[in-house]
């Protein structure tokens, strides 16, 4: 029996760039539409005008493209963060909204100087002006206004409505006003508005004439920069993307070629010259430079590399010629992943923006009812037939709820992008919610708040000179590869540079080492070591006292069975440490510090710092269970870690930061993801979580409140349907602003650089 062929699983989701969207309903209606596919699960993203499908295999993509189109709408499959379908159709989206604005402005001025001075001065009039109003009116309803007809008949075709429908409904209805009381002389003893300030005259009914071209340039000129708003709220992570060295000078048999950057592969070596962008991670293989990583990290300084050092790619060599040799390409390299990470956050969607979008979808058809209705019981009431038209009108512009599609995911672009700027990776909104909540920051100490490297705080020679208890500890430990050794031995350059020949070298795993030194058996290690080897340690008992208060590790050195000295080590602080707690503090949070240390070590960081609770002696295992238990004291935590040990306790936490210092960043446990070196990075991705959330919820309240209050007063009669289009356009445009202003959070490291302001020379 011969089996028939599966599809191949769909093992990555699918995106789309989705053309024609208008409004958060048109979102919701494509959303539907793809979700009617078996199997399909997708989030349609407004602001980012993008589809997210989970459940088809790529190479069904057809598929959930003419579902698309079938809704109404285009469809590409998204080729990357630089895009140039979805770069085309915005540019082009821009570019016929502003030929359209400004055709209607230039007519709508016009047109308003002479439907108001000749309807109010009558003596004024000439035969067959009110023609002439209509002819400078009618490009404004019909070809300026098109893109809102446009989407309108393309929903009706589909049985839908969409708040384009509420836009376009208010133009034809006032147009067709104005011209059936041209034809048939409704209302002519009635009156009307004019400008929502009094009546006008008697056979000055073509005012309307100007309520509806007044209306579509107010909506055009929301729209057009609603749209340009948006597209520079995305700009922040094309900014990102456009660090990326297009073009890389790689060395082949001794010849540098200039090629594509995507022809670069792992091992290859390639050259960078003063003012050139790295085009991919690696390792330094000769040339020294000062790197600039402002535009990707926010460090403000330029940091020194040679040989040896990691390189990252989208940093620039500001001043030194580099031979590197690639780690990590294309959609490997630490900014490729960092850009990547970044866009999959901003096409999420919210929780909030999902019962957003269901409440747009009902609204629509509902103000349309409404408006219906106040029209009609005005008219009912007596109200004269044009004033109660016109309040039907109103109704029905004000009520547009673009603001409240607008609200979430403008912040959350915003937001995501201008963290991104300053080394912080957001992965989604859950972080952003999880930070208005978070009132406890634990922090390891290993790796977070220290660097984990040893260095020496003391030294004390017993029965020989210091400077010969130095000689003889570095001759010894430059045999040894352990962290101790090379702090004992890189702090005695400071001291001594006749460093004894090493004639024998045993290494101790977990004591120490023995070597034999100018005929001499010197033993350097912990006190076990000494003591079983029956070595007198006494004379270094103020010593083990002090380093077991203080929480630091003492390594003894003995010479043919004498002691002869102590050192006490620690692991050294990261730069601004203080000032990180002294920052989380400020900001009403509780500092828990977390290490495997002994409790006397953990109590010095603590007490150094100024941290509020320790929890130490603490396995990596165990880690988890502290938090835990401080969440089931009814805390919301939030765990710093260096990502690598404290996995469990990351995703554990209500909040999870992870510093990394690797390329590996999207495999990350943590909800948000630190990549700059400044420790000042863990408040600052705090305070920017914060400052989105708020900007969300400040956009929310507007976006609801301007609705709830706006639709009764055009209820009652208070607004001119003019002054109704522009408020709509108005509230709209305010929410995308707010949102704008998250881009001006600045760093409290060492200094931050905006890679949105950052144009980088190429590679």
């Amino acid at each position: 029996m011969t089996l028939a062929p599966t599809a191949a699983p769909a093992t990555e989701a699918l995106e789309l760039d989705v053309s024609g969207m208008t409004c958060a309903a048109c979102a919701g209606r494509v959303e539907r539409a793809l979700n009617k596919l078996d199997g399909v699960t997708a989030t349609v993203n407004y602001a980012t005008e993008r589809a997210v499908i989970t459940g088809l295999p790529l190479t069904e993509a057809p598929r959930a493209i003419q579902q698309v189109e079938n809704a109404g709408y285009g469809a590409h499959v998204r080729e990357g963060a630089d895009d140039t379908w979805s770069a085309r159709a915005t540019e082009n989206r821009v570019t016929s909204l502003r030929r359209r604005l400004v055709l209607a402005a230039l007519l709508t001025v016009p047109l308003m100087d002479l439907t108001i001075v000749l309807a109010l001065v009558p003596g004024w009039r000439f035969p067959g002006w009110e023609w002439v109003c209509v002819l400078l009116a009618l490009p404004i309803v019909s070809w300026a206004a098109w893109p809102f007809h446009r989407a309108t008949l393309r929903n009706l075709r589909h049985g839908m409505v969409s708040m384009d429908t509420l836009v376009s409904l208010g133009i034809a209805a006032s147009f067709g006003w104005a011209v059936a009381t041209l034809l048939f002389g409704l209302g002519d003893d009635q009156g009307g508005y004019w400008l929502g300030f009094g009546l006008t005259p008697a056979g000055a009914n073509s005012i309307y004439l100007d309520v509806a071209a007044g209306m579509t340039t107010f909506q055009l000129a929301g729209r057009y920069f609603e749209t340009r708003s948006r597209r520079k709220a995305g700009d922040v992570l094309g900014a990102l993307n456009a660090l990326a060295a297009t073009h890389v000078r790689v060395l082949r048999d001794g010849v540098e070629a200039i090629e594509p950057a995507g022809t670069l592969r792992t091992g290859d070596v390639f050259i960078v010259l003063p003012g050139e962008t790295i085009p991919a991670d690696g390792i330094v293989r000769g040339g020294t430079a000062a790197v600039d990583a402002s535009m990707m990290t926010g460090e403000p300084l330029p940091a020194a590399v040679a040989a040896g050092d990691d390189v990252t790619g989208g940093t620039i060599s500001t001043d030194g010629r580099l031979e590197i040799t690639a780690t990590a390409v294309g959609a490997h390299t630490r900014l490729a992943q960092m850009a990547a990470l970044t866009d999959q956050a901003q096409a999420r969607k919210a929780r909030v923006q999902t019962l957003v979008d269901r409440v747009v979808t009902w609204f629509v058809p509902v103000v349309i009812v409404l408006a219906v209705i106040v029209a009609t019981a005005w008219a009912l009431a007596g109200t004269p037939l044009q004033q109660a038209f016109g309040i039907g009108i109103s109704v029905l512009i004000i009520a547009c709820p673009c603001a409240l599609g607008l609200a979430t995911p403008t912040a959350l672009m915003v937001g995501i992008g201008r963290a991104a700027s300053l080394g912080i990776l957001i992965k989604g909104h859950d972080a952003l919610e999880a930070s208005g909540r978070v009132d406890t920051v634990v922090l390891d100490k290993t790796g977070t708040l220290t660097t984990g490297r040893m260095s020496v705080e003391s030294a004390t020679a017993y029965g020989v000179p210091e400077h010969e208890l130095w000689r003889i500890a570095a001759s010894v430990e430059r045999g040894s590869e352990h962290a101790i050794a090379r702090a004992i031995e890189n702090a005695a350059t400071r001291h001594v540079t006749d460093l004894l020949p090493l004639e024998t070298f045993t290494a101790l795993p977990g004591l120490g080492a023995e070597a034999d030194i100018a005929a001499a058996r010197v033993l350097i290690g912990n006190a076990e070591l000494l003591r079983t080897r029956g070595i007198d340690i006494t004379r270094a008992d103020t010593d083990l006292g002090a380093a077991a208060e203080n929480g630091r590790t003492v390594v003894l050195v003995a010479r043919d069975g004498e002691l002869i000295g102590a050192f006490q080590l620690a692991d050294t602080l990261k730069p601004y440490a203080a000032e990180t707690i002294t920052a989380l503090r400020s900001q009403g949070l509780h500092t828990v510090l977390l290490t495997g240390d002994s409790p006397a070590a953990g109590r010095q960081i603590a007490d150094t710092l100024s941290i509020d609770q320790v929890h130490a002696g603490v396995m990596p295992t165990a880690k988890a269970d502290v938090i835990r238990d401080l969440q089931a004291q009814g805390r919301r935590v939030a765990m710093v870690g260096d990502g690598i040990n404290d996995a469990t306790a990351l995703a554990t936490a209500d909040l999870g930061l992870a510093l990394v210092a690797g390329t590996d960043i999207a495999l990350k446990a943590a909800d948000i993801i630190l990549v700059r070196e400044d420790l000042l990075v863990v408040p600052d991705a705090l305070t920017i979580s914060r400052r989105t959330l708020r900007t969300i919820r400040t956009n929310l309240i507007w976006a609801f409140g301007y609705n709830v209050a706006a639709i009764p007063i055009a209820a009652a009669g208070l607004l001119n349907p003019l002054i109704a289009a522009a408020a709509m356009s108005l509230s709209s445009v305010l929410v995308v602003y707010n949102s704008l202003r998250i881009q001006r959070v600045q760093g409290s490291g060492r200094g931050e650089h905006s890679a949105a302001s950052t144009q980088p020379r190429r590679g």
